[in-house]
């Protein structure tokens, strides 16, 4: 089964072409990360208009890369939300006119639903299952009992943590997106400042990071007002220290208390290195998965693999009707 994925929840223009949930034939991402550098963050009405001068384009490199034609193609999946809502649109439009034209099901898939099944392109899924979505609009804890059945355990209540890091790279003047940069900062410095950790022993696994966030900003601000002298990566160290465990711990309580068979790690901080290390540190008694780095960041791939296994557990979701939704629940 030939699936076409296409993801304009954002920034990036995608669209992949997957064999049977599983075979990754084509993934063509256009970025826009260097137009929407020079305002320090995604613009919302230019990403849309670059969605459109782009789209037709991935459509087609996409198919060539694949060697497959329209005539091909068995199932459409496409982004419906959350996501902004004009970006949102320019994809669905344009899978929706393919989808017409070629009378092809046509599936509108959660894009947190595509981070989780990023992980499925690398490695099976095995039930019951806890993925921690870290990206920067979501920060949640998900148990999964089967293919596209989510419960949510905890989210942030505030900032999601890839926001936090964003925001804390632009205090310290780093370059755009700022989350790699502290990531990378991070492992040269040391945890100087020991940063408080919100809600790490809470009974819950719900997250806060606003007061951690605004914790970092006024101790940078109190330095430069008494112009001392600090090191960035410290500060990037420290933040960083304190996010990684805040996540982490609960993780690790969530699964045992669930008693699932594997820990899936899903969104764009599911690159952060720092990360990485420490869930694969601290948790040895339950295989923990991240996606491969060209899966963590939005593609085009996840959404064909998880618009592949709803349309199996649900072929009447050929919605040609469906539309964009910027708050699209998960559960």
């Amino acid at each position: 089964m030939l699936v076409m994925g296409v993801e304009t929840s954002c920034d990036e223009s995608s669209v992949s072409i997957v064999k049977d949930g599983k075979l990754v034939l084509s993934n063509i991402v256009l970025s826009q990360i260097d137009i929407h550098q020079a305002y320090g963050g995604v613009v919302p009405e230019i990403a849309s208009r670059e969605h459109v001068k782009g789209i037709t384009r991935v459509f087609d490199q996409a198919l060539k890369k694949a060697n497959v034609t329209l005539d091909d193609i068995d199932l459409i999946a496409v982004t419906e939300g959350p996501g902004l809502i004009g970006s949102l649109l320019i994809g669905i439009n344009a899978a929706k006119t393919v989808a017409l034209d070629r009378q092809i099901p046509i599936v509108g898939v959660h894009h947190i639903a595509g981070h989780i099944y990023a992980n499925h392109i690398s490695n099976e899924l095995e039930f019951p299952c806890l993925a921690l979505v870290v990206s920067g609009g979501h920060t949640e804890l998900i148990l999964m009992k089967e293919h596209m059945d989510f419960r949510k355990l905890g989210e942030t209540q505030d900032d999601a943590v890839g926001e936090a890091y964003d925001k804390i790279a632009r205090v310290l003047h780093l370059p755009y997106p700022g989350g790699p940069q502290v990531d990378y900062l991070a492992s040269l410095g040391m945890d100087k400042y020991h940063f408080p950790r919100p809600l790490i022993d809470s009974p819950d696994y719900n997250f806060s990071f606003s007061g951690l966030k605004s914790h970092v900003i006024n101790l940078h601000h109190n330095l430069m007002q008494r112009a001392e002298e600090f090191e960035v990566a410290d500060f990037c160290r420290s933040f960083q220290e304190a996010v990684t465990d805040i996540l982490v711990h609960k993780t690790k309580k969530a699964a045992k208390e669930y008693q699932v068979k594997q820990i899936i790690v899903a969104g764009g901080v599911a690159a952060n290195k720092g990360l990485r290390k420490k869930m694969k540190e601290w948790i040895q008694d339950i295989p923990v998965f991240f996606p491969a780095m060209e899966y963590c960041t939005d593609n085009a791939a996840m959404i064909a693999v998880a618009g592949y296994h709803q349309y199996q557990k649900n072929p009447t979701s050929s919605n040609m009707m469906l539309n964009g939704n910027s708050r699209l629940n998960l559960e």
